[in-house]
């Protein structure tokens, strides 16, 4: 179930970039913390971030989805230049960032309605029922996210963002907290994400999901992009955790 604007194959490399970051770096006063990188990615396609801490995925990851500007290089989205107060893309880019963030006070049923609403959504309860099913929150769809253990508030982070339309899914270490059968379940739906034409950046420490899920990879390191190229290639040097 799935609301996206254009379909494409399960690659999308037939299609024009959705995204596009040319010479993108990132600087923090003296301190820089994300040199040049150069990224495309179309629709259906995912592309995983692979780095120890530290090493610039979250950085990346918030400019291509508009939340920080860039230093130098540019980033376009749909075509047109992405900014932050762009509400078509704000409308269209889904995130589910590495800290937990909801209302406390919502069950998590009210909140998965809330963002549903607010999106426009229509028939946000059909939408609400099939995220709680997905993410296999059914049980605890009437109770506090105080309740929920770190991997049901991490499925909450996810269903947040499968309620509202999305183009471009932003995951950043979405594996945090969940078991090894949740891990592969996430992998699933990522999958089914690509099929419904959505393209997907993902920065993990798990090379079995990024090998599971990704078509691309990046790896970084002291914020500059150690190696690059298809997953299959970069993935087969890399260490599983």
């Amino acid at each position: 179930m799935s609301d996206t604007a254009s379909e494409a194959d399960s690659s999308g490399r037939s299609d024009p970039a959705l995204l596009e970051l040319a010479g993108v770096s990132r600087r923090y006063g003296e301190r820089v913390v994300l040199q040049p990188v150069d990224l495309s990615l179309a629709a259906g396609e995912c592309v995983a971030l692979l780095g120890p801490n530290g090493s610039g995925k979250s950085t990346l990851l918030r400019i291509a989805a508009g939340r920080d500007a860039p230093s130098t290089g540019t980033v376009r989205f749909q075509g047109a230049p992405l900014v932050e107060e762009d509400l078509h893309a704000r409308a269209r880019i889904a995130v589910v960032a590495d800290v937990v963030a909801c209302y406390p006070d919502l069950s998590v049923r009210e909140h998965l309605l809330l963002v549903a609403v607010g999106h426009g959504v229509s028939d946000p309860a059909s939408w609400v029922d099939w995220a709680l099913t997905d993410r296999k929150l059914q049980a605890r769809a009437d109770d506090l996210p105080s309740s929920l253990s770190s991997g049901q508030l991490q499925a909450l982070m996810l269903a947040s963002a499968l309620v509202r339309p999305r183009d471009l899914l932003i995951l950043d270490e979405p594996e945090q907290r969940l078991d090894p059968g949740s891990r592969k379940d996430l992998g699933t739906r990522i999958l089914a994400e690509r099929s419904d034409g959505v393209a997907v950046l993902l920065a993990t420490h798990h090379v079995e999901l990024a090998t599971a899920v990704a078509d691309r990879v990046l790896v970084l390191q002291d914020g500059r992009v150690e190696t690059q190229g298809p997953a299959a290639e970069v993935l087969a040097g890399q260490p599983t955790p």
